[in-house]
């Protein structure tokens, strides 16, 4: 996995963990968290035995990520099988994979929950227990369903509990799972890496979308842009689009299989922009994201972290540019509330970018719209004179039988129109 030395979670985790201790444990995103919690796993999960690991996560994504760090770890040979149950994901095939007995269970709660209820998942010889976002778990309601999770498991476990921030939910949560637990902080709370720039764009809402095409076209490399609503995030997406910025929207409200592409995507550098809510892109680990735009501010000020956190990965520079309207006022205060003052301190206040430097790309991007539109003017002209000339024909044969009839019955004369005659016969059929 091209490890050479530990990150600092890693050194303070690893040994407290193999010793059987319970952690709680609180670091910066990036800081190989994951890791930190995989490898003394696999170290204290004997080959005779059956007990089982259990790692709840709070996104399919995270959940995903988590069990590709723990297959690259195993390799091919190892005896210790993994399996990851989230939703979205065919009910059959995770069954067939529960049959060949894995010791190591991934998941969110929600979907390792069905299986418990299904029994075709028992967490009864649960050795290891791990929380990893346990926050952000909260955040989306997922309480009930740990506490169904847990309360199935023997107390005589060892429970690892990770975070990026540990606010008060978090500590109760802690003292009602874990038994003197090993604290561990790495940093100030809140921290976020050096080698990140941050600026702030201060515009009127009306002036957002053209301020992101703007920077977009301006910057280099993998860009990430949150956005609030899934909604927004698919108009946003079609919207750059068309204005030739290439970029593809990620949400909750995608099939798992498509999320899953174009995550791949993403990773392999096929398109450079991600539109994205902050319940998909929670925990999302693309080593190469350059750029964080924050579009709309975050519901949870504890999301901010969150997000900024996505870029400057493993000891790379990132940068987070926040827009703020006037009504963001209160949000930002809250966030910034939260941010350690150091950081308060080296945010900066941005320039709206220039639209000079993109006047040619522009003009360029309006040509082909423009003949886009022509073509498809042109074949809509066409369509229209073909359904002209059938019109006309229609109207030509109609003055054939404009002439009426004449028809007697019972005794009675009166004059109708072929063309309604037919008509009649066509209905009555």
């Amino acid at each position: 996995m091209g490890f050479s030395t530990p990150t600092p979670i890693q050194r303070e985790s690893i040994p407290i963990a193999l010793t059987g201790k319970d952690i709680l444990a609180s670091a910066q995103t990036g800081s190989g968290k994951t890791a930190a919690f995989a490898i003394p796993i696999i170290e204290n999960l004997p080959d005779d035995s059956t007990d089982i690991a259990v790692i709840l996560a709070p996104t399919r994504e995270l959940a995903n990520q988590i069990y590709e760090v723990f297959i690259q770890l195993l390799g091919f040979k190892n005896s210790l099988k993994v399996v990851s149950l989230i939703g979205g994901e065919s009910i059959s095939t995770q069954l067939r994979s529960l049959k060949k007995k894995p010791r190591i269970v991934i998941g969110t709660p929600g979907r390792i929950n069905d299986h418990i209820n299904r029994k075709s998942l028992s967490i009864k010889k649960t050795k290891i227990l791990v929380l990893d976002e346990t926050d952000r778990m909260l955040d989306m309601g997922f309480e009930i369903q740990i506490d169904e999770v847990v309360k199935r498991m023997t107390k005589n476990r060892q429970t690892l509990m990770f975070s990026a921030t540990i606010p008060r939910n978090i500590s109760k949560l802690a003292e009602k799972y874990l038994i003197e637990p090993k604290r561990i902080t790495i940093g100030s709370e809140n921290e976020v890496p050096k080698n990140l720039k941050q600026e702030t764009l201060k515009l009127k809402s009306n002036e957002k979308y053209e301020q992101l095409l703007n920077q977009l076209r301006f910057r280099q490399g993998s860009v990430l842009v949150f956005i609030k609503t899934k909604y927004a995030c698919d108009r946003m997406a079609k919207k750059l689009s068309f204005d030739g910025v290439k970029a593809l929207a990620i949400h909750g409200d995608l099939k798992q299989n498509k999320r899953n592409r174009i995550i791949a995507d993403y990773r392999k550098n096929k398109f450079s922009i991600l539109i994205g809510t902050d319940i998909v892109c929670r925990g999302l680990d693309v080593p190469h994201i350059e750029h964080v735009v924050n579009f709309d501010l975050p519901q949870v000020p504890e999301d901010f972290i969150h997000r900024i956190g996505r870029t400057a990965r493993a000891g790379q520079s990132g940068s987070v540019l926040t827009f703020l309207t006037a009504k963001d006022h209160l949000k930002w205060r809250a966030i910034q509330k939260i941010l350690d003052p150091k950081i308060k301190n080296r945010i900066n206040e941005a320039k709206p970018q220039s639209t000079k430097f993109i006047e040619n790309d522009k003009s360029n991007t309006k040509k082909t719209n423009r003949k886009n539109f022509q073509k498809k003017k042109d074949i809509n002209l066409n369509k229209k004179k073909k359904h002209s000339k059938v019109i006309d024909k229609k109207i030509k044969n109609k003055k054939k039988f404009k002439t009426p009839i004449l028809m007697r019955s019972d005794n009675r004369t009166r004059f109708i129109d072929e063309e309604i005659v037919y008509r009649i016969i066509k209905e009555n059929k």
